[in-house]
């Protein structure tokens, strides 16, 4: 769909630069490599790439510690080159989506160094600054999503200063309103180079109780304490305070004037659905939303039927994502038999998310199938994971390189020696080999991209849940006097359904599925088919 409306429908491709492709060497993802590879994006049949940070940082948390929001950290190239990205992907019919992180900053950036250095200085209330309790302690129990108290103590001003994540990641003040203009300032630097859209960080963690006050118990027993202590409270006043609209607002103010979308990542906590509901309906501030929810749970015939009827709100826009950078590839989540993954359980996952209505987002390398790698403690980079290890492996197993071509040690990722080992079984999955093979997942799943793209009622249609038996799940796309049945069968046993249109039973082999439109069965899971 051309025009302001792109969005409505559209598939979206997340490009993690580090592990995409490195052209320098360094065994690190580059934007001249990111920029060499969007034929292959193109090629898929996606509308629109979201490009993770590529900013100026420490690294501390690979990118989301964002120190300079407008320069182009040297590690991935230089501004030129992001330039050349924005050009190439708009040369090849792409949508250029950015991060946008604006809940915190690194605290290497120069408005962090400014506030922490004195309480009375042009950025001191910048960021959240509380003084101890009578004791020292923190002003209240919060907790950081990566576990241990929120809040981080500043001698030089005599105040603990928040943060959701690493102590490295002060948050920021989104209410007070120079920071709210600074931040507005750094989306009009991106979109005046010709973005199209931005990818908005942790919104839920935007604003939280003014009073500060602390968290209740979410009824864990501590004797059963989990690794990862965020999930003992209920997060009442740390995060979700309504005072986040404000900023959404006025950064969709903002969008508007350029013509670009906005879509949200909401966070897993209880009620993420009702959430999206907030952000995208008639009068919210976001065009659309995914959550980490459906990252975080089981595969089953309950959570299908679950998204089928997330999916058919009218008052929602919902873009369905099942991996990303921070979770576990849904590969090795949902997609597993006996310790191996399934391939019929891999297509019947695609063919739904590509089936629902909203958005989809598609994390790189889930097109190949691939799975999480197994690291030892010893190849770990990311924080969270060798804080916790081995009780909570961390997050670097789907970040591993792209494998692109078999034949050499780097897969064609990289002539040097890659920032994370790549993937045991990684090489048997390569784009190169895979393209090669018109039986491979691969060409599946483009397919399916190809399918919805060109399918109305798919892309732009209603959806109206059916109340079928055990253990089928469908529902029905419609749009413009257009229809399609979508049917899966979420079990290892052979099932049937009769359509009673004429067109008799079908039957449906374990985790097989069906998208009938007429009389034609458009999408199987034996081979590659044309789909009609």
């Amino acid at each position: 769909m051309n025009g302001k409306d792109w969005w409505r429908g559209a598939s979206i491709y997340q490009i993690y630069p580090r592990s995409f492709l490195d052209t320098n060497g360094d065994g690190v993802g580059d934007l001249k490599g990111a920029t060499q590879m969007l034929d292959h994006v193109a090629w898929l049949g996606v509308d629109a790439v979201w490009l993770s940070p590529f900013y100026v940082s420490p690294m501390r948390d690979f990118g989301y510690d964002v120190s300079d929001h407008t320069a182009v950290d040297p590690l991935f190239g230089t501004g030129e080159d992001a330039e050349r990205f924005i050009a190439r992907a708009h040369e090849l019919g792409l949508k250029v989506m950015l991060d946008f992180v604006a809940g915190h900053t690194s605290d290497q950036h120069p408005w962090f160094v400014s506030s922490r250095s004195q309480r009375d200085g042009p950025h001191a209330d910048w960021y959240h600054w509380a003084d101890p309790q009578p004791d020292g302690t923190p002003p209240n129990n919060w907790l950081s999503v990566f576990s241990g108290p929120a809040w981080a103590w500043e001698p030089r001003r005599r105040q603990y200063y928040l943060h959701h994540f690493l102590a490295q990641q002060p948050s920021l003040d989104t209410s007070n309103p120079a920071v709210q203009d600074a931040l507005l300032g750094i989306a009009r630097f991106w979109l005046d180079r010709g973005v199209d859209g931005l990818r908005l960080d942790a919104i839920d963690f935007l604003a939280h109780d003014p009073l500060l006050r602390s968290n209740p118990a979410s009824g864990i027993d501590p004797d059963q304490a989990p690794a990862k202590l965020f999930a003992m409270q209920k997060h009442d006043n740390d995060m979700l305070h309504p005072g986040r609209m404000n900023f959404l607002q006025r950064l969709r103010e903002v969008a508007d004037a350029y013509g670009a979308v906005l879509l949200g990542e909401v966070s897993s906590q209880p009620g993420a659905f009702e959430r999206i509901a907030e952000y995208t309906g008639p009068v919210g501030p976001l065009q659309t939303a995914y959550t980490l929810a459906p990252m975080r749970g089981a595969f089953d015939r309950a959570a299908a039927e679950g998204f089928a009827r997330e999916a058919a709100r009218a008052d929602s826009s919902p873009c369905w994502a099942f991996s990303n950078h921070d979770t576990t590839r849904v590969a090795s989540r949902w997609c597993l038999t006996e310790g191996r993954v399934d391939r019929r359980k891999l297509e019947l996952v695609a063919a739904l998310q590509m089936a629902l209505r909203g958005q989809v987002c598609v994390y790189q390398g889930e097109e190949l199938g691939l799975t999480d790698a197994e690291l030892d403690l010893e190849h770990l980079r990311d924080p969270f994971g060798i804080a916790y290890w081995p009780e909570f492996k961390g997050r670097d197993g789907s970040r591993t390189p792209m494998p692109w071509r078999p034949g050499d040690a780097g897969l064609g990722f990289t002539a040097g020696k890659p920032w994370l080992p790549l993937g045991d079984g990684h090489a048997a999955l390569t784009v190169e080999a895979q393209k090669e093979d018109w039986r491979s997942f691969l060409n599946r799943f483009q397919d399916l991209l190809q399918w919805r793209r060109n399918t109305p009622e798919i892309r732009l249609g209603d959806l109206r849940p059916l109340a079928l038996p055990e253990p089928l799940v469908g529902f029905e796309r419609s749009y413009e006097g257009r229809r399609t049945l979508c049917v899966f069968n979420l079990s290892d046993a052979r099932a049937s359904l009769d359509l009673q249109d004429g067109r008799g039973p079908i039957a449906l082999d374990a985790w097989d599925y069906r998208l009938l439109s007429g009389s034609a069965a458009i999408a199987k899971p034996r081979g590659r088919q044309a789909v009609a």
